[in-house]
């Protein structure tokens, strides 16, 4: 879901940007995440600007579900190059019939997960780049690690465990091994994390999801001359009243939430979301209520049920929250917080009731919250969250640690249990008026507001991208 949407904006930035260049997003469809589903039908023609279209690419039903989401993703994306190329074929064959009138293609975009498709744009005669829907340092840990891997012989896997700490040329500070992303522990998916780390040198240009003032180091860092240029055009995400119901089917439910953040405070909510892959054990929920009643401090609490063990598939509702929650809990708190199955992210972290958030730290999640200026409480449970993490406590300043080496399964409950007090200690630190951390994200929403505007570095480095995206077409 992540990826879609910052695909998608991505794709109304280019078009926004230059009446030159059309966009055509092609999305493949697996039915593992109703959310993803909802977002892609709600992408109409109606709802696009010009010269801009999402295309549905035809749903590969036999393709099976591997252990892990990386090699089912490649299959995946394998299996759908015979379409890819027939709709450039298209694209193509039109701008030949009508020069005039029809765009010319001028190259490809792929997603870090569909690099295996680069192979279609040399068919093609164009130039092809990445886009990375997390972060520059994210991108300086992946060439990094294949160095390592590739070079020194390192048996990555091995970090899972250990005490070592690495110089990674993209952080400041040397990062602890195990809070390496998660693929890299696993020999299932480490060819293909470092089969895309491989790829991305021979790439015309990186897109990556950033801001300089946000990541300036890692930035700095990728810009050696030893990768092709990079193009921070961050920080892309959803707008506000975009889509709003992707993840809901009742409006009431949206009306409701922002509603009873009209009758809160200022800043007098904290807020908790862990994306559309988050969920927890029986007793995880239990601690994290237990916290919430001990602090005293208003909340909105988006809880969702976690699938079946040994289920690759996304959380679902609960039916009734009385099965989850400790005996009494809606009772007692029913005058200072509320629990929801779905959540409005965006919306809800620009609301000025909001005053904390506890994160998984997506990197989507990550940009949302510096925007909106709300410090993060960071709870981060796969993937590369555990690097976003460490960016944004130890690197940044920007947020407050809950737990950073806590690592979620998508198979089944990690044993870890974080406690009530440690989410508490942490809920009260990133609710503390006046806080360091807290100045410090107002500073960086204020940078972040001006990026893409005109004169802004990510406005530059979007120009720059399409002056090299044009030049390839002269």
């Amino acid at each position: 879901m992540g990826h879609i949407i910052a695909a998608v904006e991505m794709a109304e930035l280019f078009v926004g940007s230059d009446d030159r260049i059309s966009a055509s997003v092609l999305m493949m469809k697996p039915a593992l995440d109703s959310t993803t589903t909802k977002y892609t039908e709600s992408l109409t023609a109606s709802t696009l600007p010009n010269r801009m279209r999402v295309v549905d690419l035809p749903s590969l039903e036999h393709t099976d579900v591997h252990n892990t989401s990386a090699s089912w993703m490649a299959s995946l994306a394998e299996a759908q190059k015979t379409h890819v190329k027939e709709f450039v074929s298209n694209i193509k064959a039109q701008s030949e019939l009508s020069p005039n009138d029809s765009p010319r293609l001028a190259g490809f975009v792929l997603d870090t997960f569909v690099l295996g498709m680069n192979d279609l744009a040399a068919e093609f005669g164009v130039p092809w780049y990445v886009f990375s829907a997390s972060g520059a340092a994210f991108i300086g840990s992946m060439l990094y690690l294949q160095a390592l891997h590739d070079e020194q012989k390192v048996d990555l896997p091995e970090y899972k465990d250990s005490d070592a700490e690495l110089e990674i040329p993209s952080l400041v500070n040397r990062l602890p091994a195990k809070l390496l992303p998660s693929m890299v522990f696993k020999r299932e998916s480490l060819p293909h994390f470092l089969g895309a780390a491989r790829r991305l040198k021979h790439a015309r240009g990186i897109l990556i999801n950033t801001f300089k003032e946000l990541e300036s180091h890692a930035i700095n860092s990728l810009s050696n001359g030893e990768i092709p240029p990079v193009y921070p055009l961050g920080p892309i995400v959803r707008c506000k009243g975009n889509n709003y119901d992707v993840g809901s089917n009742n409006i009431n439910d949206y009306k409701d939430i922002m509603q009873w953040l009209d009758d809160q405070p200022p800043c007098s909510v904290v807020f908790l979301c862990f994306g559309s892959w988050g969920s927890f054990s029986v007793d995880q929920v239990k601690e994290i209520a237990y916290a919430l009643e001990q602090c005293g401090h208003r909340f909105l609490w988006c809880l969702r049920k976690p699938p079946c063990k040994g289920k690759f598939e996304s959380p679902s509702d609960y039916v009734n929250f009385q099965e989850i929650l400790p005996e009494g809990f809606l009772d007692r708190s029913v005058k200072i917080g509320k629990v929801i199955k779905w959540a409005p992210q965006v919306e809800i972290l620009g609301h000025k009731a909001i005053g904390g958030f506890v994160s998984h730290c997506g990197w989507n999640s990550t940009l949302e919250s510096i925007l909106s200026g709300v410090p993060v409480a960071t709870w981060p449970l796969y993937a590369e969250q555990q690097l976003n993490a460490f960016q944004m406590v130890i690197e940044l300043g920007l947020a407050v640690e809950i737990k950073m080496e806590y690592w979620k399964d998508f198979y089944g409950d990690t044993e870890i249990i974080v406690s009530s007090d440690d989410i508490l200690k942490a809920i009260k630190s990133v609710m503390k008026e006046d806080s360091e951390v807290r100045k410090k994200v107002k500073e960086m929403s204020r940078l972040s507001e001006k990026t893409l505007l005109a004169g802004g570095s990510s406005f530059s480095s979007l120009g720059r991208l399409i002056e090299d995206m044009t030049e390839n077409m002269s």
